[in-house]
């Protein structure tokens, strides 16, 4: 019997929503079921870290935060999904302050791994876009897991070969899970 785990690196996804869709809010229990495809959906794992907040936060920041802490909570309340969150480091080039997710690849990996190694799942469906995940879909193949990568309209192509199956987020999935 096949059973799936969803695995989304969220800020690909919302990257992928706001550059090719204009940002549209999304059913994420509906996309899990669509990325799922009618095997039996063991989890959806998704992969996120807070927005930076300083010690004394802006109006701004404080905001953001809330409405990030609010989107997660909304996620935990889906069946079957696993929130997994990261670190957000803050790192100084040339005077300039810019903002990246750390472990939230790792987690990732780690859980793909371990899920095809205790053959808990067959099936895995990867919505990202980063060849970081190389080892992981590697030693994932090993154990017996098909990998499915959903991306969006230029993944890296590492990615895309390593992958089992392949399919473009479009038109259609997105309105297929569009919120109203």
């Amino acid at each position: 019997m096949s059973r799936i785990a969803v695995f989304i690196d969220g800020a690909y996804l919302e990257f992928v929503l706001r550059q090719e869709f204009g940002a549209p809010r999304v059913d994420f229990e509906l996309l899990a079921r669509r990325l799922s495809d009618g095997r039996n959906l063991l989890r959806t794992y998704y992969y996120d870290c807070l927005p930076f907040r300083s010690e004394t936060p802006t109006d701004d920041e404080r905001l953001r935060f809330s409405r990030r802490q609010a989107f997660h909570a909304a996620l935990t309340r889906i069946p079957r999904f696993q929130l997994r969150l990261g670190q957000l480091a803050r790192r100084q080039d040339d005077g300039k302050s810019r903002y990246e997710q750390k472990r939230v690849d790792i987690l990732l990996a780690v859980d793909l791994v371990q899920l095809a190694a205790k053959h808990q799942i067959t099936d895995a469906a990867l919505l990202a876009g980063d060849s970081d995940f190389l080892p992981a879909i590697e030693a994932a193949k090993s154990e017996g897991a098909i990998i499915h990568l959903f991306h969006g309209r230029v993944p890296h192509d590492e990615l895309r070969i390593c992958c089992d199956e392949r399919t473009r987020i479009d038109r259609a999935l997105i309105d297929a899970i569009r919120l109203a």
